[in-house]
């Protein structure tokens, strides 16, 4: 370390109270964050990319500085499908501060991983206040059963009304409607319970109808209509 001449003839004056950094909240303690390994948490981050026209959703449980688990969705771009499978290859073993100035190839995971990162070192974490934090696996347990991205698709035009395509639930196969047109409720098939179904020998036919289930009052409507075709 180099010092300039004016420096090194100032004369040295004692520091004196030692001011601490401000406490932050991690898996139920408060910590003096000094260090990259002081950082713990859950947490997630939404992006996007710079014309906006793909988002991602990643989660990161993070011990001891470094990345244990990262969970990478994306929504509305074919190319950052692909770039997710990187990341998802890529974060595991990282440190946060490694993983922030790492180039995860799409914009949308660059600035998802830029706002989890402002979160999880001021300790606005999913984790901050649980004891001991969250198991590796809660990225998966965030998905369900069917480990599946939770989705929803509506469209509507001013001509024709709604129309309700994806719920978290499922692909929705059919809206149920009132004597006043009104959407009263919808039928849905999971996909992944279906796909399930048929990996354990069922007859597609058979693992699609019992995948499927309805919501709000869909029983007795006055009308059903097919949402892709009606």
């Amino acid at each position: 370390m180099q010092y300039s001449q004016d420096v090194q003839r100032m004369v040295c004056v004692a520091k004196g109270p030692r001011h601490e950094p401000a406490p932050i909240p991690e898996e139920g303690k408060w910590v003096f964050a000094k260090e990259i390994k002081d950082i713990n948490g859950f947490t997630h981050g939404i992006g996007w990319c710079a014309p906006q026209q793909g988002a991602c959703k990643l989660s990161l449980n993070v011990k001891g500085g470094v990345i244990q688990e990262a969970l990478v969705e994306t929504i509305g771009c074919s190319g950052m499908t692909h770039s997710a499978a990187m990341a998802a290859e890529i974060l595991p073993h990282k440190t946060i501060l490694e993983a922030l100035n790492t180039d995860l190839v799409c914009d949308a995971i660059n600035t998802a991983m830029r706002e989890l990162f402002l979160q999880i070192v001021y300790g606005r974490t999913q984790s901050a206040f649980s004891d001991d934090g969250l198991v590796i696996g809660a990225g998966l347990e965030d998905l369900g059963k069917g480990l599946r991205s939770q989705v929803g698709t509506m469209y509507g035009t001013a001509e024709k009304g709604v129309r309700y395509l994806e719920m978290a639930e499922g692909y929705v196969t059919r809206l149920a409607l009132d004597e006043d047109m009104q959407v009263t409720g919808y039928e849905f098939v999971s996909l992944g319970k279906m796909t399930d179904f048929i990996k354990k020998g069922m007859e597609p036919n058979e693992a699609y109808k019992k995948a499927m289930g309805h919501y709000g009052r869909f029983d007795n409507a006055f009308k059903y209509i097919d949402p892709r075709k009606e």
